[in-house]
């Protein structure tokens, strides 16, 4: 039997916590609960997930979907594009069934790449081997999740390109049902009429998903400037947690000339755990951010500690309560923590 490979390759970096990685999770579980009670896909459809940050890792392998189980998503630090291209290049090349003299390989794969922040490393080869080697043998559907992209570099790679403009969860719930709707039309495609070209569902009317196609892009920047996110650990627990801020722009006024002001806004605080460092980059993004750009500071998600962004002297992001002496999860230093003025230049990840 000849298999429709369809490959979920997905964003988990610091700037998907929160909801938009349980979004993501919970869609994933809507497209196999209705793929299931489609014959034609029951037939043909197998689904990889390959998850990425500053890392790439296979999370399922190319499995039918009668066995197929949604995991749990990951997080991890940084956007490492050329990383994921790679890591799916080579799964590609393992996993799917070639055409030889005796036998049918599979269908063209599809590949669905999911994210919401601008790449942070260099990619350059990696898209050099995809258009060689890999572009005409299979289908890449970039989907940017949110407007704050530069979605013309993905112009390299496919001309399907895709913005999903609101992350609500209406928005992602309209979103995996088009998903659904595109894996579908191909699964019946290859079943009944052996045609493996790409047939994606249309795209409503409604505006909350639009698809684009552009040639060129502009350059990026090494982290992804639409969040700040500070990696910080729990003097409690030990455990590492992550607090999201989101890039707001408003008006202001500066003497008598008008300007806009950039700050960034807390979104919330959220524990993740130690699989957090294996898909990391092993390097800080080396870009700092001053306090006094970020607005609202969190309780510590993992123990409730009051204050859950406190500054220790080896650089450090911790959360400290009313105990008289705090002992620094990073570095061991005991010391007192208060109240001081001013601001200071923290590390931030790369998103």
């Amino acid at each position: 039997m000849r298999r429709l490979p369809i490959y979920f390759l997905i964003d988990v970096s610091e700037s998907m916590v929160g909801e938009p990685v349980g979004l993501v999770q919970d869609g994933m579980s809507t497209i196999i609960k209705d793929l299931r009670t489609d014959p034609y896909a029951l037939e043909t459809v197998y689904i990889s997930i390959i998850a990425f940050a500053g890392k790439a890792q296979k999370i399922t392998p190319l499995m039918e979907l009668f066995n197929f189980y949604p995991p749990k998503l990951p997080v991890g630090g940084g956007t490492s594009l050329g990383k994921a291209l790679d890591f799916l290049m080579n799964d590609i090349s393992g996993s799917v069934k070639k055409t030889t003299l005796e036998e049918k390989g599979d269908w063209k794969p599809i590949v669905f790449l999911f994210t919401d922040g601008n790449p942070t490393d260099n990619f350059d080869s990696s898209f050099e081997r995809w258009n060689q080697k890999y572009r005409r043998s299979a289908n890449l559907i970039v989907v940017a999740i949110g407007t704050g992209i530069d979605t013309g570099i993905f112009g390299k790679i496919t001309d399907n390109i895709l913005v999903l403009k609101d992350t609500d969860a209406e928005s992602f719930r309209k979103f995996f049902k088009w998903v659904t709707a595109s894996i579908k039309t191909s699964s019946v495609s290859v079943s009944e009429i052996n045609d493996d070209e790409l047939h994606l569902a249309p795209v409503g009317n409604d505006g909350y998903l639009s698809k684009i196609n552009l040639n060129k892009h502009q350059a990026h920047a090494k982290i992804d400037d639409n969040y700040a996110v500070i990696l910080a650990k729990c003097q409690t627990t030990k455990q590492p947690y992550l607090i999201k801020y989101r890039k707001r722009i408003s008006s202001g006024q500066y003497s008598e000339f008008a300007m806009d002001v950039v700050d960034y806004k807390l979104v919330g605080a959220y524990p993740v755990d130690n699989t957090y460092f294996e898909l990391s980059e092993n390097t800080e993004s080396g870009s700092k951010i001053n306090t006094s750009s970020l607005s609202g500071f969190p309780a510590c998600p993992c123990c409730g500690n009051q204050y859950g962004f406190s500054y220790c002297s080896c650089g450090k992001v911790i959360c400290t309560g009313e105990e008289e002496i705090t002992k620094c999860p990073w570095c061991g230093v005991e010391a007192h923590f208060g109240f001081g003025e001013g601001s200071a230049d923290i590390t931030r990840t790369k998103g």
